[in-house]
């Protein structure tokens, strides 16, 4: 499962994806790629024994609502799907693959509707971003039933121990010198 994967690469270009390659992590996120160019990206990922999440919101040309799902799922045989939106973590949920649903800090308010839509979907992970607001993790640990995931805004290998520290069980990041 991830949990066992302290940092999750967020992969947006075919420089870093062969960083990847080059790592011992299993998990890697695809994102900032071409709809068209993902066959291939995710046939190389399981070459090199890699399990495949997919940031469907991040995927040009990809519509990140349950059809899109149905096609990472069923087409490409993704291990994972991470979005903002309900129906995909239902659709994930019902395929037997990971959901990650991401999740928004931006105030009180933003705050209690990722808490209920957590709640009613029930994803594998909850993503938080951004992964500086360590101070509200105890708040969100109370009132979720799933795993914490941080990402967003991670500069410093300081900042990854925090946010593992406070409650997440990963963090992900787009920046390949924290990957290892």
């Amino acid at each position: 499962m991830i949990k066992d994967q302290r940092v999750i690469p967020a992969i947006g270009n075919h420089q870093d994806l062969k960083k990847f390659f080059d790592t011992n992590l299993d998990y890697g996120i695809l994102m900032n790629f071409q709809l068209a160019q993902l066959p291939e990206l995710v046939l190389q990922m399981k070459e090199h024994q890699k399990k495949v999440l997919i940031h469907s919101e991040l995927i040009k040309g990809l519509n990140s609502d349950e059809f899109g799902a149905i096609y990472l799922i069923q087409t490409l045989k993704v291990d994972g799907i991470i979005s903002s939106k309900p129906k995909v973590i239902e659709t994930c949920k019902k395929r037997k693959i990971i959901g990650i649903l991401r999740f928004f800090l931006k105030d009180s308010v933003s705050l209690q509707q990722g808490l209920d839509v957590a709640n009613k979907v029930n994803p594998d992970y909850l993503e938080v971003l951004p992964a500086l607001c360590l101070d509200i993790i105890p708040e969100i640990k109370q009132n979720i039933r799933c795993d914490i995931m941080m990402g967003g805004l991670i500069r410093t290998k300081e900042q990854i121990a925090s946010c593992l520290l406070a409650g997440a069980v990963a963090v992900t990041t787009s920046n390949s010198n924290l990957w290892l």
